[in-house]
């Protein structure tokens, strides 16, 4: 009798396990897929870039620092990897995109212009998408590492490659943006 109890318990101590193993792949492959809806954001994005480029280098072309920093800023960010990095580039690439935005108030032609204007709606139709998949992968991510570092899981998760994964974060240049009060005019 006292062997069918011990095997019992080994037996449900085994499905608990099991039970938890599953549970981190299933949320690994969340965060996974999460990330995956970032990139599709962001190349859409990335797509957008050259055209809005395109359309304001031909009201401003003495502005082609500017512009040049947008270009140099969409390269690192298509060429990022990991949460950490791309949070990173693509914080940069908002950065430049700002200032490219910014540059609409110096000329009135290009912020009239229908190309211009449709641009900008689509790109601020990108950043809200974007901003909706970063905060499901951080969720997906905190859930994961959450769940990595409860018992069960935190007895076997290292041993069986279950690391714990980045968050996309703001960098500080979207901080900045984000903290800062709006300058409104009329």
């Amino acid at each position: 009798m006292s062997l069918l109890i011990f095997l019992g318990l080994v037996a449900l101590v085994a499905f608990w396990l099991v039970g938890s193993y599953n549970t981190l792949v299933s949320l690994r492959q969340r965060s996974k897929q999460a990330f995956s809806d970032i990139d599709v954001q962001l190349k859409q994005r990335h797509d957008l870039v050259p055209n809005l480029v395109e359309t304001v280098k031909g009201y401003a072309t003495h502005e082609k620092s500017t512009l040049d920093d947008v270009v140099k800023a969409r390269n690192a960010a298509v060429s990022a990897q990991g949460p950490a990095a791309q949070g990173a580039a693509e914080g940069a690439l908002t950065g430049a995109l700002s200032r490219l935005i910014a540059l609409s108030e110096a000329y009135p032609d290009l912020k009239a212009n229908q190309s211009f204007q449709q641009l900008q709606s689509e790109l601020s139709d990108i950043e809200n998408k974007i901003a909706a998949a970063r905060r499901f992968f951080n969720n997906a991510v905190a859930e994961y590492n959450a769940t990595r570092e409860s018992v069960p899981a935190s007895f076997f998760a290292e041993k069986f490659g279950f690391a714990p994964l980045d968050f996309f974060n703001l960098d500080e240049g979207e901080r900045k943006l984000v903290n800062e009060t709006p300058k409104v005019q009329f």
